[in-house]
Parts: C-alpha cells; structure tokens; sequence
C-alpha cells in the first residue's frame, strides 16, 4: 500500500510540474489598508490610469488608491453625506451617491468641486446603486424610498420610477447589451426592469417566495444572475423566456452572499459574507459547476460590492474590515466535484 501511494504521490507531482506555469488555477487575494479607521471603504470603480476610487460609506469622503505605489488620497464631503455608491465618466469626474443625504454628488478631483442634484421626490431619501448607460447618463437605485431613477447628466434633471410593490427595496442594477437597466429587489423576491424610452416598469417573481436577492451580474446572453442573502442561493433568471435556475452555494443557506459581479469569461463571483473570513467563490455559468473558494486574509467583515477589471483580469472590493482588496482570478477554470 505504502509503495502505491508513493506511486501516485509521485504521478501527481509529475503532472503539475508538467502543467503549464503560466496557467493560475486560484484566486489570490491581496489588500490594502485603508489609512482612515473604521470609514467602510466601498464600491470600487477604476479610472483609466489604474487607479482605484472609492467611497467611505461612514467616513464621508470620496478615496483613491494607487496601486503601484500603495499611496491614497482622501476627498471630504460635507458631514452625514454618507456615500454609498460612486462611478467615473471618461473625463475622471466622480459621481457618487449621497444615501443619508438625498442627493447624487459630482466631485471634481482637480480642484475638490462639488456640485450636486437633489432628487426631485422628498421620498426619495437613499440613492443608492449607480450605473452608466450608454448615452452618458446615471441610472440608480433608491432602496428605502423604493425608486428607480436616471440622472440626465447634461441636464441635472432628475426621473423617479416608483415600484409598484410596496418595500420592495430596488438594490444592485445593471445594464443589458441592449441598454435596458434590470435591478433586484430585497426587500422582496423580484426582479425588476424598466424600458429606458417610455420607463414603464415590470417586475419578475422569482419562484420562491422567501428568495431575497441583493446583487446581480448580467452575463453576455442577457441572463441576470442574482445572490438571493436569505437563502443561500446563486440564481439565474432568463431575461427572454423568464425561467429562473438556483445553484446552492457551498457555504449552505446562511452563506449570505453579497457582492457578485462576473468576468470576461461568463464566470459569476459571489462573496460569501455569513462565514467569517469571507470567502470568495467563482461558478462556471458552461458547465453549472462551482470554483474553488478563497478565503478573504483580513476576513472581510463584509465585502458588498466588486468590480471586474478585463484589463488586469482582477476584481477589486472594499471591506468592512477597513481594505482595499484585488482578487485575482485564475486563468484556468477548475471546477469543485
């Protein structure tokens, strides 16, 4: 027995050195600590020099990393703004969103200038989630006062589309190839869109009543993939015939997942935030098979939000836990059994 093993010890090392060396097979992790304590440092977004901005949801402040040389610059916004969310158009100008103070903000970095838009509903108290659409504009999400809304950036006018359920708590949105924004909703188990011409919105039941999802990727076929938090769950929906298929994620029911973004591969990556450290974990939207897992080194706390950089085929989050983290994804898709 012992000279089989060592056999077969012998054929495994053969083969991995035999594998190619450029070919990663894991995720790797590596994190920044943000120099202002206990700020929330959230939702990144890339400009085109590689750098990373960032907002700090307690601290309220607008932050920046650059990765090459580890330095951070930090931008103040008035007191009890509460940024949640912020994007860069193709000029370096961030837009972020002020979630404790009704408004989406517009920071100059050059000279620290801020101009901001109210939003023309005093209901409308969080703006929350923000993306571009293809004409330059901001379409968001308002969860507490349960909105979708488009900035019209030229004009600073403001349009609020109310949900038709009552607390549906609209969240993460994204867009579709055809420009048409699709959202989430948390606070119950739809999924919702509106037609970006005449914003008529449609909402989505998603089979299980109890489903709750948080964050969503759209994956090149137009399917919207979802984390549903209060089961566990890795969803897809299918925009075009609306059948909906759930995988359990492998940290069980109380994985509550999080962020989700997906790569330039149809890969979807959740993180699991109902384990402490965190864990990162890929799926394989070709085969319905999962990645293996990767643990966050500082634990997360809570990662809620990530991007995907198809440049350095990374993906970047901000922690609970005071970082600034860059995952980087395997080259190679090697699936758990």
């Amino acid at each position: 027995m012992r000279s089989l093993r060592s056999h077969l010890v012998t054929l495994v090392a053969a083969l991995a050195a035999a594998a190619p060396a450029t070919a990663q097979q894991t995720t790797t992790i590596q994190e920044w600590n943000v120099p202002w304590a206990n700020t929330r440092p959230r939702d990144p977004y890339l400009d085109r020099q590689g750098r990373v901005w960032f907002v700090g949801q307690v601290g309220d402040y607008v932050g920046m990393l650059d990765p090459r040389s580890g330095e951070f610059k930090k931008f103040d916004l008035a007191p009890h703004t509460g940024p949640h969310n912020l994007i860069l158009d193709t000029t370096g100008i961030v837009w972020y969103s002020g979630n404790a103070s009704a408004h989406i903000g517009r920071l100059d970095p050059k000279d620290g200038g801020i101009k901001r838009f109210s939003l023309p509903d005093s209901a409308a108290r969080d703006p929350h989630t923000m993306i571009w659409d293809r004409h330059g504009d901001i379409w968001f999400t308002v969860q507490g006062g349960n909105f979708v809304g488009k900035l019209a950036v030229a004009t600073g006018q403001v349009r609020l589309v109310p949900m038709q359920t009552p607390r549906a708590r609209p969240y993460g949105i994204a867009l579709d190839q055809s420009g048409r924004p699709w959202f989430v909703e948390f606070g119950t188990n739809k999924i919702g869109t509106v037609d970006p011409e005449t914003f008529q919105l449609t909402e989505y039941p998603l089979p299980r009543a109890e489903a709750r999802p948080r964050r969503m990727a759209i994956t090149s076929d137009g399917a919207v993939w979802y984390g549903d938090y209060a089961g566990g769950m890795l969803g897809r929906f299918d925009t075009r015939t609306k059948h909906v298929d759930e995988w359990p994620l492998p940290g069980g029911a109380t994985s509550r997942p999080y962020a989700v973004t997906v790569d330039d591969q149809d890969r979807i990556w959740v993180v699991e935030t109902g384990v402490q450290p965190n864990r990162f974990v890929g799926f394989d939207t070709r085969t319905h098979r999962f990645l293996p897992a990767t643990d966050v080194p500082s634990g997360g706390g809570t990662i809620r939000n990530m991007v995907f950089d198809p440049r350095e085929h990374v993906i970047w989050f901000g922690s609970d836990n005071n970082t600034i983290g860059r995952a980087t994804l395997p080259s190679v898709t090697t699936s758990v059994p």
